[in-house]
């Protein structure tokens, strides 16, 4: 359950433990309102509903923090607000998917890293609490990877859907000039026909409408999905190599540059201690105030 004094007092404990993060934070906070702000006098409710999700999806380490009792680190923070900012308010609202070359791809390959790092923690929480199993490294990051790879095959089918069903152009169609297709022959004996150098696709209408596709043949949409599977692969697996690192140098106490990268991205168990203290503090002075009041 939401609670605004709780979700206050954990925002005080993630100031104190690290005020960059926090600031980072501000700055695309009052970025977000400015542009909502801006779409609502100019009457883009496209982009307000953008800004309105990018401001539900900021709030998420915190309310993770609250209500599951763990500690986000602070470099999973601050990437993760970053990524929201750069995904939809520069990608959707501003239009970089289409304007910037490399954005989309970029951008999937860091969801791969960051969710290999979501889905090692999740694992990685359970297996300190459970006294009974201990689970071989090689096994933690082979979770964390099937985490990864799930949550950007569950996005493709997101984006199939709301081609499919909403009609919009998620899954973006590439022109290619060389296709192979067992549907071109006409024997119907199933040969691969092979088709290269085409410069132009014509495509008619049933009511005569004629559409031209210069350069070559449109493909749509299975080179985007498979080349977002790709680099989210890419980041899966980087991110499982760097927690193996860490796994085998957990408990060394100088650690190598890949080993703390890996540490500094899992989510821990919080210090309840603090916490609870912190909570306690934050009451009275809440009580405090209403009786001056």
């Amino acid at each position: 359950m939401f609670s605004p004094l709780r979700y206050c007092i954990n925002l005080r404990l993630r100031i104190r433990r690290d005020k960059k993060v926090f600031v980072l934070y501000a700055i695309l906070h009052v970025l977000v309102i400015l542009i909502l702000i801006r779409s609502i006098f100019i009457k883009n409710w496209e982009g307000v509903f953008f800004c309105a999700l990018t401001e539900a999806l900021f709030m998420l380490p915190g309310l993770a923090e609250v209500n599951l009792k763990i500690e986000v680190p602070t470099l999973f923070e601050g990437s993760f607000y970053i990524f929201i900012f750069a995904a939809e308010i520069l990608g959707e609202f501003g239009r970089f998917y289409e304007h910037v070359p490399g954005w989309d791809t970029i951008l999937h390959t860091i969801n791969g890293f960051l969710a290999a790092a979501m889905g090692f923690s999740m694992i990685d929480l359970l297996n300190r609490k459970s006294h009974r199993v201990s689970l071989s490294p090689f096994f933690l990051c082979m979770v964390a990877f099937c985490f990864s790879m799930t949550i950007g095959v569950l996005w493709e089918f997101f984006e199939f859907g709301g081609d499919k069903f909403l009609r919009q152009d998620m899954q973006k169609d590439f022109i290619v000039k060389n296709i192979d297709s067992v549907a071109l022959d006409a024997s119907s004996e199933h040969n691969t026909i092979h088709i290269s150098g085409i410069e132009k696709t014509i495509l008619i209408l049933d009511n005569g409408t004629e559409y031209s596709v210069e350069g070559g043949y449109l493909d749509i949409g299975i080179i985007d999905t498979m080349k977002d599977l790709f680099v989210n692969f890419i980041g899966a697996i980087a991110y499982s190599i760097l927690a193996y690192i860490y796994l085998g140098q957990k408990n060394k106490k100088k650690k190598s540059t890949a080993a703390k990268l890996a540490e500094n991205l899992i989510v821990t168990p919080t210090d309840t201690d603090e916490r609870s203290q912190m909570f306690k503090m934050a009451l009275t002075e809440n009580k405090v105030d209403r009786t001056k009041r």
